[in-house]
């Protein structure tokens, strides 16, 4: 019973701590740093602070700059009008979850990266006017779910290709040389069937071509050509089905690619060894086919033996002949006979089966011995 009778009592307590630090979460910290002529974000700002006002500085936005911006996490509202700020970087404002209102007007950008404004999911309103921007990348605004205002007045920018699932309600596009070619037709198509609203729709005009300069870019007539090749933009529903079909057609291929490249790989090195392996076979029989019949002559011109009994006979018997078919030579003289008779009968068959040379003087030889 007591501590129900507690509970009752703290009760109310309890609710009004609760309600005053919902309050205190909501309250607005201001830091005005307007004209100070600083070059860099201080980084001695309460970190507490939800609208911080940093104009009329020389502030570039540098990676010192980045890191202690992304200190101050509670930021709702941030303003860099007229700065030295020429590049927005990658992740430049990540840490900034609450950001609500970037006004960077004024300044010289001219680049704006991919993932600038990544993790900026509450913004609401951007401000990009008066800079030195020539093109803008659709895919740079894919970040902003929540963006319902968007200011690029004051630029260069000629066309705009508008980001599939861009949900704004009021853009500002004057000041702008804007090509009313068949470029701008996506633009002219979103711009009259959405619910966004065009400010200063009457002076936001063509500049190129000559025959369309008095033109609104919202009601400029195109040719049936530019139809043909830009097709009006599709709903959400119809994008998100379009999307799942190609998800699922891009993961199908991708499997697909991965397997036939690992067949390709293979046979590729399986055709690569069979040229490897023909080419040396091919060039191992042309050099044989060159160099064999000089292996031959080579080998053959030392093939010698001994001569055997019944050879040095048969070499007897053809000298003989050869000498009888001599003597019937007419008209031969019978000194040169005798000459060739004992040159034919210089090699005598020994008993050891050597051959004797007859030429060698016997006489010699015993007194050599």
């Amino acid at each position: 019973m007591k501590t129900t009778r507690i509970t009752t009592l703290f009760w109310p307590l309890s609710m009004l701590l609760l309600s005053d630090k919902s309050q205190s979460s909501k309250i607005e910290v201001k830091c005005n740093f307007t004209e100070k002529n600083y070059s860099l974000i201080p980084a001695d700002i309460n970190k507490n602070v939800t609208i911080l006002d940093l104009s009329y500085n020389q502030i570039t936005l540098n990676i010192t700059d980045t890191r202690v911006l992304q200190t101050y996490f509670l930021l709702t509202e941030l303003y860099l009008t007229e700065n030295n700020v020429t590049m927005l970087y990658n992740n430049g404002f990540g840490n900034l979850s609450n950001l609500e209102i970037l006004n960077i007007c004024r300044n010289s950008i001219h680049v704006i990266e991919q993932g600038a404004f990544v993790g900026l999911n509450k913004l609401k309103q951007l401000y990009l006017c008066q800079n030195k921007i020539f093109q803008l990348n659709p895919d740079v605004f894919v970040p902003l779910k929540n963006l319902i205002l968007l200011n690029l007045q004051g630029n260069f920018i000629s066309y705009f290709d508008v980001p599939q699932l861009f949900h704004l309600e009021l853009i500002i596009l004057y000041g702008n040389p804007w090509n009313c070619s068949c470029s701008l037709l996506n633009l002219q198509n979103w711009l009259n069937t959405s619910n966004v609203t065009l400010e200063n729709e009457n002076i936001t005009m063509c500049t190129y071509p000559d025959n369309l300069k008095f033109y609104s870019i919202k009601t400029v007539p195109h040719n049936a050509e530019c139809y043909s090749k830009f097709p009006p933009p599709i709903n959400e529903d119809l994008y998100n089905h379009f999307q799942s079909i190609s998800n699922s057609t891009f993961n199908s291929s991708l499997n697909n690619l991965k397997n036939s490249e690992h067949k390709l790989l293979g046979k590729s090195w399986a055709f690569l060894i069979g040229v490897v392996i023909t080419v040396l076979m091919t060039s191992f029989l042309i050099f044989a086919a060159i160099k064999c019949p000089v292996w031959y002559n080579f080998l053959l011109s030392y093939n010698h033996h001994r001569l055997e009994e019944h050879e040095a006979e048969t070499y007897e018997d053809g000298f003989t002949g050869n000498s009888s078919s001599l003597s019937q030579v007419p008209d031969t003289n019978s000194e040169e006979t005798i000459v060739i008779f004992e040159k034919l009968h210089s090699f005598v068959v020994d008993d050891d089966g050597f051959i004797e040379d007859k030429y060698i003087d016997t006489h010699e030889l015993h007194e050599e011995n």
